[in-house]
């Protein structure tokens, strides 16, 4: 289906300023490279001037801090945003139409909203819930007492254990697990014991859930992600974690347990954290980054392992980088030493 809107409709949504023919059609987003008649891109870097005076693009959105010399573009103070908004009307979200598939398995006392699409081999367990206008694709796994918002869409084999809360408008994507027993073992004489996971899982309104990430029960209370956070693929949440809102979490992060990252923190992808860390609001820590057990990570910019602040990292990167440098002076030094010493002994001989 396609879906056209003029340049000052997108203007009108974007809050943005018409320079140009606002009755201009736009049916889809595209880069400055590959843009065609009929589509929109953006500008929001000088260093891409060249490539906006060569697009074809019908429109470009940009800001009024950089002119581009185009027959139609539109003014905003983000054109990042902006164009995302824009994506977001042009592009929405494939959504199935109502229907149960015959081969889904929904508990007799199950409650199933209104315009609910139930997909082939969908399992619903006894006691859940599932809102309105959600869509729970085929071979998700729902279990007992499973609480989903409205409006959520649930892809294909994603498993919600027994007894965790999805909120509303909530995208979990395809092979997440959510509710699984926690790592927790207790050290015997024998060997190891598991400790109780018999807590629960709340995700709040507006969360995404990468591909295949996990987000583990809480032993005996809840793991929290909290509303509009983002995660990416494959990102490790162990029990009794407590993700803020509006955080954003990129790919094989792994989040060991007890761990509290509060509000606006932005953590880049394969860091790592141990356990009872807290992570003040608006901290951002940067990929392949470690985080030792026990650590209060305040606002700023962390890189490293173990973490430090983005300055004292970029220096101990700049003084390891002359090692192999200074080897070599250490070497010539010892030579010269060595000859010293020699016609010293020489003339003492």
């Amino acid at each position: 289906m396609t879906i056209e809107r003029t340049v000052a409709e997108l203007a009108a949504l974007v809050g943005g300023r018409v320079c140009g023919d606002g009755n201009v059609s736009i049916q889809s987003v595209a880069n400055l490279n590959s843009a065609a008649v009929g589509e929109i891109s953006y500008l929001e870097n000088e260093k891409f001037l060249d490539a906006a005076r060569a697009s074809n693009a019908s429109c470009i959105i940009t800001s009024g801090k950089i002119i581009v010399d185009t027959p139609c573009r539109i003014e905003v103070k983000n054109p990042k945003l902006a164009f995302a908004l824009v994506a977001e009307v042009l592009h929405p979200p494939k959504l199935r139409a109502a229907e149960i598939h015959s081969s889904a398995v929904i508990a007799a006392d199950a409650k199933i909203g209104a315009d609910v699409f139930i997909g082939a081999f969908v399992c619903v367990g006894q006691g859940s819930s599932v809102g309105d206008r959600t869509q729970l694709r085929a071979g998700a796994k729902v279990g007992d007492g499973v609480t989903i918002g409205g409006g959520c869409v649930i892809h294909p084999n994603v498993f919600l254990e027994d007894g965790v809360t999805i909120g509303n408008r909530v995208i979990i994507h395809a092979g997440v697990v959510i509710g699984a027993e926690g790592f927790g073992y207790v050290r015997g004489e024998m060997g190891y014991h598991k400790f109780p996971q018999i807590g629960t899982v709340v995700i709040e309104d507006d969360v995404e859930l990468g591909a295949n990430t996990t987000i583990d029960r809480g032993a005996l209370g809840r793991t929290r992600i909290g509303k509009g956070t983002k995660l990416d693929n494959m990102v490790h949440v162990g029990h009794n974690c407590d993700i803020g809102e509006r955080v954003v979490i990129a790919a094989q992060t792994g989040i060991s347990g007890s761990v509290t990252i509060e509000d606006d923190c932005v953590i880049g992808g394969q860091v790592g954290f141990g356990d009872h860390i807290r992570v003040q609001s608006g901290a951002v820590i940067g990929s392949k980054a470690g985080v030792l057990p026990g650590k209060i990570v305040r606002p700023g910019v962390w890189w490293g392992i173990p973490i430090q602040p983005l300055e004292e990292y970029k220096r101990l990167n700049a003084h390891l980088s002359r090692v192999p440098h200074m080897r070599d002076e250490l070497k010539e030094l010892r030579a010269r030493v060595k000859q010293l010493e020699q016609a010293l002994r020489n003339r003492n001989g």
